[in-house]
Formats: C-alpha cells, sequence, structure tokens
C-alpha cells in the first residue's frame, strides 16, 4: 500500500518506520526549514531512530499527497486546519486520511474527525483516527503495544486495522469516534496534572488521579454523544501509563517541569487541550474538576496547590 505520512517529528517519523517495516511504500514529508525534517532528509536520522533507505523524505506537498493511497497526518493538532487550507489544493477523493495526534481544536471545540469535515466529503474521502498507548523509544527497540484506530466507516477501519497489524502493535477496531478522540485528547490533560504531582513530590496521589479522571473523561465523552466507556478503553486509561509515569511523555515532564518553575520547551498537546476540553465541559454542563485544575494553573495564572486543594474540599459524595 502507498502511504504518506505528513509530519516528521517524534510520533511522525516512528510511523513512517512502522509502516515501511511491515511492508508498506512509505514517503515521509516534512516542512523544509524545520529542523527535524532537515536531520531525516540529510542523514535519515534522528534522536529516536534510522529511517531505511526504502523510506523517501521529501518536503513536497502536492508528490505526497497525490501519490499515496493512505495520507496519515501527524502534527500539532491546533495546526490541522491551517495545514488542510492548503492540502485540499489537490485531488483527494478515494484516498484515506488517518490522523495520528491526539486533540481537540481550541478555537472552536471539534474533535479532529470534525475539523476534516470542514474540508473533504467524508463519504468520498473517509478519515479515520490512530489513538492508544506506545513511545517510539520503546517500539524501536521492539517492546509491543496495542492501539485503536476508529472511523464512522467500518470498511476503511477494519481494512486499516488488517493493513497495519503486525507482532510489534496489536491493533483493535475502535467502535466510538467520538469516545476514541476525546479519551485520546484528554489523556494529555490528565497527564499534564501527573506532572504536576510529581513536581510537588507527590506521586502516590497518581492513582487517584488515574481513578477520578476516567471517570471525568467517561462523563464528558458520555455528554458528547459517545460511550462513556471508552474512557476506560485505549484510548484513555490504556494510554496512562505512557503518559502518566512515563519519563518520555512530553505531557507529564510539561507538568513537573512547569511545578518546579522550568520552562519546558517541546510540545505539550495537553496545554491548549485542557482549554479546548473546558469550553466543551461548559458547553454541556459536565463537571471537570481534575480538566479545569489544569486549565485554572495554565491560564487562569492559579497556583498548583490551590487547585489541589479544591478536589480534596469538594461536597462528600459516592465514589460511583
Amino acid at each position: 500500500m502507498k502511504i504518506s505520512v505528513l509530519g516528521t517529528g517524534r510520533w511522525g517519523s516512528c510511523i513512517a518506520w512502522y509502516l515501511d517495516k511491515i511492508g508498506h511504500e512509505v514517503v515521509s514529508r516534512g516542512l523544509e526549514d524545520a529542523p527535524d525534517f532537515q536531520a531525516l532528509y540529510k542523514t535519515h536520522k534522528n534522536d529516536y531512530l534510522t529511517f531505511p533507505p526504502s523510506i523517501e523524505v521529501t518536503s513536497d506537498l502536492k508528490y505526497a499527497v497525490e501519490r499515496a493511497e493512505v495520507i496519515i497526518i501527524s502534527i500539532s493538532s491546533q495546526f490541522l486546519r491551517s495545514y488542510m487550507q492548503e492540502i485540499i489544493n489537490y485531488d483527494l477523493d478515494g484516498k484515506i486520511f488517518v490522523l495520528c495526534m491526539k486533540g481537540v481544536e481550541e478555537s472552536t471545540g471539534k474533535r479532529l474527525s470534525e475539523v476534516m469535515s470542514d474540508f473533504v466529503d467524508t463519504e468520498k474521502t473517509p478519515v479515520a483516527v490512530w489513538v492508544g498507548p506506545g513511545h517510539p523509544q520503546d517500539y524501536v527497540r521492539g517492546v509491543q503495544n496495542c492501539m485503536v484506530i476508529d472511523s464512522n466507516n467500518y470498511e476503511v477501519k477494519k481494512m486499516l486495522v488488517n493493513q497495519f497489524s503486525s507482532d510489534l502493535i496489536r491493533f483493535y477496531i475502535g467502535t466510538d469516534l467520538i469516545g476514541s478522540e476525546i479519551g485520546a485528547a484528554a489523556k494529555n490533560v490528565v497527564g499534564i496534572a501527573a506532572g504536576f504531582l510529581d513536581g510537588l513530590g507527590m506521586t502516590s496521589l497518581k492513582g487517584a488521579l488515574m481513578s477520578r479522571g476516567t471517570q471525568e473523561i467517561g462523563r464528558l465523552i458520555k455528554a458528547c454523544g459517545g460511550n462513556e466507556r471508552s474512557a476506560y478503553g485505549l484510548c484513555h486509561l490504556g494510554d496512562y501509563e505512557a503518559t502518566l509515569f512515563s519519563r518520555w511523555s512530553h505531557n507529564r515532564m510539561y507538568g513537573e517541569d512547569y511545578a518546579k518553575g522550568i520552562k519546558f520547551d517541546k510540545l505539550a498537546e495537553g496545554v491548549m487541550t485542557s482549554k479546548a476540553l473546558k469550553k466543551l465541559a461548559d458547553k454541556y454542563g459536565v463537571d471537570v474538576p481534575i480538566v479545569s485544575g489544569v486549565y485554572n494553573v495554565l491560564f487562569n495564572g492559579k497556583e498548583i496547590k490551590e487547585e489541589l486543594g479544591k478536589l480534596f474540599l469538594r461536597d462528600v459524595k459516592a465514589e460511583f
């Protein structure tokens, strides 16, 4: 299968490496002036992996789009709309888009598949999402994991699961696109909260954070029209180890550094996602104390300990 991966960052490069490894014809496309693209273009290497000669690296968007049967996008979620404004200049009918980033558009509160629907007819150009746990640093060492592909088009997601599965990644067919997207985006916000706890030396509280966070996001998924059980699947709870505990988690590291007063200079999708989810929660009248706490710290200048204290001073209630 001819696949183009748009985005040459940590995850985009890993996807290209993985899909080439299992036998697909892969082109990796990046922005010409981006350091991560230049490293791959000049040396076929980055900080995480080495591309084999079979992967073509290019900055030519037209070429990457037009040659592909499947177009995978792996960029910052907040730039998807502006990126699609370029991509729609090409004939997209019959192509399949797979979104491999986790977020909600902050300016509109739209899920990423909804953003795509503003640009393509999903009957002619199906859209899927690829979510779940894992780190490039583990995959390149052969550490196995499980992930999910979801879409409103059953035949497309079934085909992608069959084409992308291997002994390194076991894919499941998602059954709730709303839940898969909201859950995947929200785990990054919970990851920042986990980092706050690490930075304050309160790591033992992460068990409670995981339990309450999953229920909180389940409520939000349900209010948005999805299945609240999705919060307990691979898109959210199943990704907690990689996001709330791993030294490679950008969101957890962002939260830890923030609590210590250190500037974190890499992409942490959970920052803008906290703002987007707060908007969604307000729209649907859903109580999301953890999301609200992260949002208040990052955007309202509240102290972490003050927001943490609010969680403990809430009214007495049953756990379930």
